[in-house]
């Protein structure tokens, strides 16, 4: 298959071309100016200049396409300049995917995010709404919902990163989260999930017609708590930690007067879906990529060290 992708220079991007790619498919990525060099396997990837708002791009991206990706989603907005949850969650999907249908593509994969809905946060909502309008487009459509991602960044943000460098390496004790005010009431639940399985999950999905018309909630195989993150992060590192108890709505105090400010760490929407848990049954992953799924561990964590 020919495939065009929307948001194929980030992070999970880079992994899905190299999926796409070694599985024979060829690929189109939209790529905005000043982001070439993010582009993975550059020489093998048909590059269309433009930005997710420019609909002559997208009219390019996927003229000649058999399917269409779109993999766009960012963790905090930035209004000034044009970046909002709104702009590039849903109506950025939203003129992809009518791009692609007008092209003549039939085949559609959103990525999603576990636990998105409506009511819920911007964040939630823009997603939710961004899988409803693709479900409903007429295409044979698939939604993808990972939890969070970890995996080596090859020179963007990631998730066991993230927590390496605010929480880990700090000369100071690592904040351990928890809804309510009662550290053994309300732990914080995740199912980290590895970018090579959610890059395999598309890639299984793609030319699997019992995946048309179907939304995938994709987690990986341990359900672990924020603090046993944060001492798995430190175990890979080869550091020990100690740990001061933070409650969420503290926390969120906190962020209602100083999230506006870009260098504070953490948003009231981003600690309210932290306290709502990001779990998945990681069957449904292994059912679609027919292997176990990556924990996080020691060995999966092993790129911290090289970072």
């Amino acid at each position: 298959m020919h495939v065009g992708i929307v948001g194929g220079t980030g992070f999970t991007g880079g992994y899905l071309i190299d999926a796409l790619l070694a599985a024979g498919h060829s690929v189109a990525a939209l790529v905005r100016a000043g982001s070439e060099n993010k582009l993975r396997h550059a020489e093998q990837v048909q590059v269309i200049a433009g930005n997710i708002d420019d609909k002559e791009a997208l009219k390019a991206l996927f003229s000649n396409a058999d399917a269409a990706i779109y993999n766009v989603g960012i963790l905090r907005e930035a209004p000034r300049k044009g970046i909002t949850y709104e702009s590039t969650q849903y109506q950025g999907a939203v003129d992809a995917i009518d791009a692609a249908k007008e092209a003549g593509v039939s085949r559609l994969l959103v990525m999603s995010a576990n636990g998105v809905k409506k009511p819920g946060t911007r964040y939630q909502e823009t997603k939710f709404r961004a899988d409803e309008y693709a479900l409903k487009s007429g295409m044979d459509t698939t939604v993808i919902r990972p939890s969070v991602i970890f995996g080596d960044p090859r020179g963007t943000g990631e998730f066991g990163t993230q927590l390496r460098d605010d929480m880990v390496r700090p000369p100071i004790p690592a904040v351990n989260f928890f809804s309510g005010f009662n550290p053994k009431s309300g732990p914080i639940v995740i199912a980290p999930v590895h970018v090579e399985d959610v890059a395999s999950a598309f890639l299984a999905a793609l030319e699997d017609e019992s995946t048309y018309g179907k939304t995938y909630e994709l987690g990986g195989p341990e359900i672990l708590t924020w603090k046993q993150m944060i001492s798995r992060v430190a175990s890979a590192v080869g550091r020990n930690k100690w740990f001061i108890p933070m409650p969420i709505p503290l926390m969120r105090l906190a962020a209602t007067l100083f999230d506006w400010i870009p260098i504070f760490p953490v948003t009231r929407e981003q600690l309210t879906m932290l306290e709502e848990g990001n779990v998945a049954d990681p069957a449904i992953l292994e059912s679609l990529t027919r292997r176990a799924p990556k924990p996080f561990n020691n060995g999966n964590l092993s790129y911290l060290n090289h970072l």
